[in-house]
């Protein structure tokens, strides 16, 4: 059946290419974020532990976002570790990080996730695809807002006092 929501067939295709982009970088971006919720270790694991998940967990939700925007613009949404690992900008780690690396690593990630959004905004205003650049415009808050607050985590600054490291657990 065709589709006609004003969207050019040829629109539809490079923006559902763009998302899978993200959709690729989004997942693989869960799982490192899962994985470093997992297997954090330190002097601050409760507050790490703890971010990590409410991370991994918002990730999760946006992978399905994303992946049901792809097919509500006709195409099929990638699926596959094969198919992300080809398509992602992110790469996977082999081992486990200290925690300080972690957080950089993850800072990194959601930076790349935001440029891979952007770069797709330009075909979707174009296109005029609204509800497109309203799922980037959230995207881009959030990998932004929690690039942010990674990134205060390693500001030397704010190094805590010895009295209250005792109370982050870990050590």
């Amino acid at each position: 059946m065709s589709m006609e929501i004003d969207i050019d067939k040829k629109d539809r295709k490079a923006i559902a290419d763009g998302l899978s982009r993200l959709l690729a970088d989004t997942y693989t971006l869960y799982l490192k974020t899962h994985n470093y919720h997992w297997n954090v270790t330190g002097p601050m694991f409760q507050t790490l532990h703890l971010m990590f998940q409410t991370q991994y967990n918002e990730l999760w939700l946006a992978v399905d976002l994303v992946a049901e925007r792809i097919r509500t613009l006709g195409h099929v949404a990638p699926g596959t570790y094969k198919s992300f690992s080809k398509l992602a900008s992110i790469s996977e780690e082999e081992g486990v990080p200290k925690a300080t690396q972690m957080i950089r690593n993850l800072v990194k990630g959601h930076e790349q996730a935001a440029k891979t959004a952007r770069s797709i905004l330009p075909l979707v205003d174009k296109a005029s695809d609204e509800p497109t650049a309203d799922l980037l415009t959230q995207r881009l808050q959030l990998h932004e807002k929690t690039a942010w607050m990674l990134r205060s985590l390693l500001d030397d600054n704010c190094t805590p006092s010895a009295p209250m490291r005792q109370n982050w657990g870990g050590e």
